[in-house]
């Protein structure tokens, strides 16, 4: 009997934007992400209103699941890494309200976020706060495997003594005592 696989580690979050009508002469709407939260499930399910001026009003999305995935260890990595850990929170327009917005996801991982900026949705970024990004540390050391060195060729524009020097030195570092 297998035992059924253990969840990965997960936080629920909720987003919250910041829509401002007519900010110039050429957008009739311009929105910003404000915040990720935390999200206890009290919020509910549907996007709503929090604020709204007239000119510049504040929405909620909630209840997206943030999930750390070993496969994902080198976008996080690279995140981390950074220097400005951080949020990627995707969204994209909607067709049929110019005035909305869907946001569509929630990740720590770069190269998530550069795989959604090819699929032609906004992402934009907001700093990790310093508990999560242990969190996601303890995560990603725990399973990050970073890519073997791959083994150089001999240049061919390099003399037949080069290569031998090159190759006696990649030996060196190596630690390699036979050859």
């Amino acid at each position: 009997m297998s035992l059924p696989a253990a969840a990965p580690p997960s936080i629920r979050v909720a987003v919250v934007v910041e829509r401002v009508a007519a900010p110039n002469a050429w957008e009739a709407w311009n929105f910003r992400v404000a915040e990720v939260t935390p999200d206890a499930g009290i919020f509910g399910a549907a996007p709503r209103l929090l604020h709204d001026d007239g000119k510049t009003s504040r929405w909620l999305h909630p209840g997206f699941t943030l999930e750390l995935h070993a496969d994902e260890c080198k976008g996080y990595f690279l995140n981390l890494t950074s220097g400005h850990p951080s949020w990627f929170v995707s969204w994209r327009g909607r067709e049929d309200d110019p005035s909305a917005l869907e946001v569509t996801a929630v990740s720590v991982s770069y190269i998530e976020a550069d795989r959604r900026l090819a699929a032609d949705e906004q992402v934009e970024s907001l700093p990790l706060e310093p508990e999560l990004c242990e969190w996601l540390q303890a995560f990603t050391n725990a399973h990050f495997r970073p890519e073997t060195a791959r083994k150089v060729r001999a240049q061919s524009f390099l003399s037949p003594q080069e290569r031998e020097q090159q190759a006696a030195r990649l030996k060196a570092a190596r630690g390699d005592e036979h050859g």
